[in-house]
């Protein structure tokens, strides 16, 4: 898998990640719970490492704890959890459960949601970063009409992570959040890349465009997050799954040439 730096570190990241919602909220008693080991397995195997999950994601973040702790080999994770309460103390109460279900001491990237928040919470998040607590700092969120704040708290504040919704049939962060995070020097990391699934319910059945085999690329799951992955702001996508073959089909997409500006044009034509 191809990797892209993180603009405040160099440090290298895997394009390619998971997200916990909905498919990582299951008990070890469901029959889903049994297959995620095997995600696991399929996001390290294809050189990926990104994990992100939240408070909000029910027993998201516990299950890929427990999941992680009995991997073997060792799980190379690079852990991206949230907060998402109001007050300072809840929030380090929040951030605290975070780390004992994850059952970490370090986690990479904490993420201010839905900027709830974020200016008593952001001076937490620093101090946490000197003592090493977690890596990096960020904000998310995941509808455009926000946009305006995002995009204020990015000019305000160094961020090292933005976590944003962009995808094939959504791209209206491309007119100015993305530019911006280029300008700061701010990762982006992709959340809803299919677009919330209506996206590839539309596309279902219809013929790849000829030239997917010359970028490595079989499935229209595959080619939605190359077209993400082909705008140079765009650091990591994390599409959610609790499927071994989806996360490997996914995994598929960080490998293998760009899409041309031309190909980019061309999908978006299709999609209108």
């Amino acid at each position: 898998m191809l990797t892209r730096a993180i603009p405040s570190s160099n440090e290298p990241l895997p394009i390619v990640g998971l997200g916990t919602y909905r498919g990582f909220d299951v008990a070890p008693c469901d029959a889903a719970y049994k297959q995620l080991h095997a995600v696991l397995s399929a996001l390290f195997e294809k050189g990926g490492k990104v994990i992100d999950s939240s408070p909000m994601y029910g027993r998201a973040e516990q299950t890929t704890g427990e999941l992680l702790s009995i991997h073997r080999p060792r799980s190379p994770a690079f852990l991206a959890t949230k907060v998402w309460t109001r007050g300072r103390e809840e929030g380090i109460a929040q951030m605290e459960q975070s780390f004992k279900l994850l059952q970490t001491d370090r986690i990479d990237l904490m993420q201010i949601h839905n900027l709830l928040d974020w200016k008593i919470h952001l001076p937490t998040l620093r101090q946490w970063k000197v003592e090493g607590r977690i890596r990096y700092i960020g904000i998310s969120h995941y509808t455009a009409s926000a946009y305006d704040e995002v995009e204020a708290v990015l000019k305000a504040e160094p961020m090292d992570f933005l976590q944003i919704n962009y995808a094939l049939d959504d791209r209206a962060v491309e007119k100015r959040i993305l530019p911006l995070c280029r300008e700061r020097g701010v990762a982006v990391i992709c959340n809803r890349p299919f677009g919330g699934g209506g996206l590839l319910a539309r596309l279902k059945g219809k013929p790849l465009p000829g030239w997917a085999a010359q970028v490595g690329i079989n499935s229209w799951a595959q080619l939605a997050l190359k077209f993400l992955l082909a705008h140079p702001a765009v650091t990591c996508v994390i599409p959610g799954t609790g499927n071994p073959r989806y996360m490997a089909e996914n995994a598929g997409a960080g490998g293998g040439p760009m899409l041309t500006d031309a190909q980019r044009q061309q999908l978006i034509a299709l999609v209108g």
